[in-house]
């Protein structure tokens, strides 16, 4: 079966791909490459020796697929306290759809990113103590990922509105050739430390822009709530 999305409005949208719901499961997105940038684009843009590698490397949702299988494979579900479960592909008539997760706060609509949110509410003592939980589990669990961008972290709420946990949404894996779990975990914990200070940093070059009329940019920035709006 092909399920039409072509009719709805996404609900994100990142560099490479656009985010829908589920027509029929509200609690799962449907990842699919936006049609203005096809991978032949993408491998354009990269530099050489990146740009000989075949179309299918850049491929986001073959490439997602992969990494979190792998995750669950080596942590378990213990892996999913902070990073969104993935559900495998669908045929869709915008290409094939990754089915992921939908990370919901207790009043049904999608949870903010942390870039949204601390726009809106400044990086608050709540708001740095769920940050401290996710940085302390990468760093007990050594998760590999590229950087923590702070529009690819959700922020999950409970019914008092209170900040339930944080959500890794994109940008797991390793971005290196040689795969993080192979490097000696002195190292792995190294670049971890590396990441986490440089997502810091972009807290505070954000938390800078506050004062700015309008938000840096279209990452992070829900389209429509996912409840009333389709």
């Amino acid at each position: 079966m092909i399920i039409r999305l072509s009719g709805q409005q996404p609900f994100a949208q990142g560099g490479n791909r656009l985010c829908y719901v589920h027509p029929a499961d509200a609690d799962r997105c449907i990842k699919v490459r936006r049609p203005d940038f096809t991978l032949a684009d993408r491998r354009r843009k990269k530099g050489f020796p990146k740009s000989l590698k075949p179309l299918s490397s850049f491929d986001d949702n073959r490439e997602e697929a992969r990494v979190m299988e792998s995750l669950e494979k080596r942590y378990g579900d213990r892996v999913f306290q902070h990073v969104s479960r993935c559900f495998g592909f669908v045929d869709t008539d915008m290409g094939v759809g990754l089915v992921s997760e939908m990370i919901r706060d207790a009043n049904g609509k999608i949870s903010q990113t942390l870039k949204k949110v601390i726009w809106d509410e400044g990086f608050t003592a709540e708001c740095r103590q769920a940050v401290e939980a996710l940085t302390q589990f990468w760093l007990d669990n050594l998760v590999p990922s590229r950087q923590l961008l702070l529009h690819n972290i959700v922020v999950q709420r409970d019914s008092r509105g209170a900040i339930e946990r944080l959500v890794v949404i994109d940008g797991l894996g390793s971005a290196g050739l040689l795969p993080s779990p192979l490097l000696p975990s002195f190292i792995q914990r190294r670049k971890i430390k590396k990441k986490i200070g440089v997502m810091h940093g972009r807290i505070k070059v954000l938390l800078g822009q506050r004062d700015q009329a309008r938000f840096p940019g279209y990452h992070g920035l829900l389209m429509h709530d996912g409840v009333s709006s389709r």
